[in-house]
């Protein structure tokens, strides 16, 4: 009895974790003639549906910078795909004040839970953000782990200032 119980309740969440992952794209419409290159299969409307790759401002319109949560826009600009170039701006280092940034891709999730960055590798130092800004190739179907690595790792540390990207593989069409 508590071995079928058992397996009915594995089933149900089983189940249910696969209609949540079904129904997660919410922009995918249901029928005949709904599936072709423009809108499978991440939705009608992601800038990746037609073309090669994709440029992203990291931050969007706020740049590279302290005080904004990285993490939420990583779950909004996704999904990523490799070839997809990610471009870090931020502000040069000034004399009159302000915090410098920079760019560390860790090499694992530990490290970037911890914001440890002894084995990091900086990318970009803070002047390479000034202008036009860093670009950032995702080059193969990994997890890039990225974080500011100035005053000791103390904007990557306090939340705001890291993320994580897995870029997708396009399907062939």
């Amino acid at each position: 009895m508590a071995l079928a119980n058992a397996q009915t309740f594995l089933f149900l969440v089983v189940f249910s974790f696969m209609f949540v992952l079904s129904m997660a794209n919410f922009n995918y419409g249901w029928g005949p003639g709904k599936l072709n290159k423009t809108n499978c299969p991440y939705g009608n409307n992601h800038p990746n549906a037609t073309q090669t790759s994709n440029k992203l401002n990291v931050g969007g319109s706020e740049n590279w910078r302290y005080g904004f949560d990285y993490m939420d826009w990583a779950r909004k600009s996704g999904p990523f795909f490799v070839n997809d170039t990610l471009v870090f701006k931020y502000d040069a280092p000034n004399p009159n004040g302000g915090f410098p940034h920079s760019v560390y891709l860790l090499p694992n999730y530990w490290s970037f839970i911890k914001c440890d960055l002894r084995r990091a590798k900086r990318i970009a130092n803070p002047i390479q953000g000034a202008g036009e800004g860093f670009e950032f190739v995702l080059k193969k179907s990994q997890p890039y782990f990225f974080a500011c690595g100035e005053h000791g790792g103390i904007h990557c540390n306090n939340g705001t200032m890291k993320f994580v990207v897995m870029p997708l593989k396009r399907w062939p069409f």
